[in-house]
């Protein structure tokens, strides 16, 4: 099966320019002028549009059992509203509970994946320290191609890292050519403003962003980018939402520490008034941790991806019904933490970015695709049009239109954060594992069709105190 797009504009991280693209298989096999379509090949006009390399969404939650629930959101409706916007390759993850042996819950998480609309790879979090857990991420790293591992310096009491979990798995994530990420919030300060706010009667989800103001996400920031330090191992921020968390990650980029940030969608245009919201249940679909900040905060994430202090866009799409959210309706602390967004990411990020002048084309093609690529070390196999890559791309229309609404979605989330807002600057084709998916509203998904990416661990150095590891591909002009 052959796909050829004719007529547009590539545009990849370094730069655009006019060509057409032939897909044969799975792969690119010619990027140039005037290719000739195979006998039966699919043709796509992209005439006056760009075409770009699929998104990479490095932060999503499909199927994930959290808070005594589990998201609307499996990895068949989630991977296909993926697709559906673009993206074609979601970052999930595999959360052990305390106990569970990592081996365990990852071919659990293999398994719920199967169904898979769209390419798919994995985090696994480490939840709990012992000899057993030292094991499994070597077997993780060397046999599964696992090479990210996640902390979460919050939820106490379920799945929130230790310090000492936090070294013993940085060092051997060095050990192995693997990076560690972390969900940076203190964990026993959000628990106890929690419980304050209760006592005094504050139950709604108003108290939500009360609970986990910005310094205790810049604390837990700090100290997670300190441990690196000492340790000599790269370190991934996730979901960076406020601008103390950015000044950490700028301040030890400065100083020439490996320190990479995750911008989500939703934290660059939505502001904490939702949860001021006279509508109670409005006010809970918008939970989620961190939470939404006030809009000089959103200034500040913009200018971390302008600046090169961000590098990556994502999600964390997590998706859970109003009937979910209502598990919470007397006390905040019990509101299923998630919102949804991979199928708005990049017609979000184009419109408040690249429409406004914040981020070029190809800036924006380095912070929906291809950054995430570089780091995770799956470029150029993903994140760039070039003959022998992925044949993953999406056709997009810089003067398309749509308005953002759950009840034109294609993920079950049953709510949109982004509802009403019209974007300008939308997909038209998507093409993934060089099948034509999504055509002008005209989703094609199947379950099973995608693929798991195995991620090659990091080259390492060894030798003494200095030892680092870092991503094989990245530039200094890109990450």
């Amino acid at each position: 099966m052959s796909v050829l797009i004719r007529g547009g504009t590539v545009v990849n991280a370094d730069r655009a320019f006019r060509a057409d693209v032939l897909c044969s298989g799975e792969r690119i096999v010619a990027v140039g002028d005037g290719l000739e379509a195979p006998p039966g090949a699919t043709v796509v006009d992209a005439g006056g549009q760009y075409v770009m390399p699929g998104g990479i969404d490095t932060h999503t939650h499909m199927q994930l059992p959290f808070m005594g629930t589990v998201t609307s959101d499996d990895f068949f409706s989630g991977t296909a509203a993926a697709l559906a916007g673009g993206t074609t390759t979601i970052m999930d993850f595999v959360i052990p509970s305390p106990q569970q042996p990592l081996m365990e819950a990852f071919h659990t998480w293999r398994g719920w994946a199967e169904k898979s609309a769209a390419d798919y790879t994995f985090h696994v979090a480490v939840t709990w320290w012992d000899e057993t857990v030292h094991a499994d991420m070597g077997t993780l790293v060397r046999e599964h191609g696992v090479n990210s591992f996640k902390h979460f310096m919050a939820y106490k009491n379920a799945i929130m890292a230790d310090d000492e979990t936090l070294v013993r798995s940085f060092r051997r994530a060095l050990e192995l050519g693997a990076i560690p990420t972390v969900h940076a919030e203190n964990g026993e300060l959000v628990y106890q403003l929690q419980q304050e706010l209760l006592a005094r009667g504050i139950t709604g989800a108003e108290a939500h962003p009360l609970s986990r103001p910005p310094e205790v996400e810049a604390e837990a920031a700090n100290r997670a980018i300190a441990i690196a330090k000492v340790l000599g191992t790269p370190v991934y921020i996730v979901h960076v939402s406020c601008s103390e968390s950015l000044d950490a990650i700028a301040r030890a980029r400065a100083k020439g520490q490996r320190v990479y940030g995750e911008a989500l969608a939703g934290h660059l245009v939505i502001d904490d008034s939702v949860y001021r919201h006279p509508d109670p249940a409005y006010a809970r679909a918008h939970v989620m941790s961190p939470p939404f900040r006030s809009p000089h905060h959103q200034a500040a994430l913009w200018q971390g991806l302008q600046g090169g202090n961000l590098h990556t866009t994502a999600t964390d799409h997590c998706t859970f019904c109003a009937e979910q959210k209502a598990a919470g309706a007397d006390d905040f602390t019990r509101i299923p933490n998630g919102c949804g967004g991979v199928e708005e990411r990049m017609a979000v990020v184009w419109d408040a970015g690249v429409n406004t002048g914040r981020l070029t084309p190809s800036e924006f093609v380095r912070v929906t695709s291809t950054n995430a690529a570089q780091i995770f070390n799956i470029y150029p196999r993903k994140g760039i049009v070039a003959a022998g890559a992925d044949a993953d791309i999406v056709v997009w229309d810089p003067l398309g239109t749509r308005t953002l609404s759950a009840a034109t979605q294609f993920s079950r989330g049953g709510f949109n954060v982004f509802e009403g807002r019209t974007v300008r600057g939308v997909p038209t084709h998507t093409v993934a594992a060089g099948k034509l998916v999504f055509e002008r509203g005209d989703l094609r998904a199947q379950a099973g069709a995608g693929r798991y990416v195995e991620r090659p661990a990091f080259a390492t150095a060894s030798a003494g105190a200095g030892a680092s590891v870092a991503p094989v591909a990245s530039s200094a002009a890109s990450v």
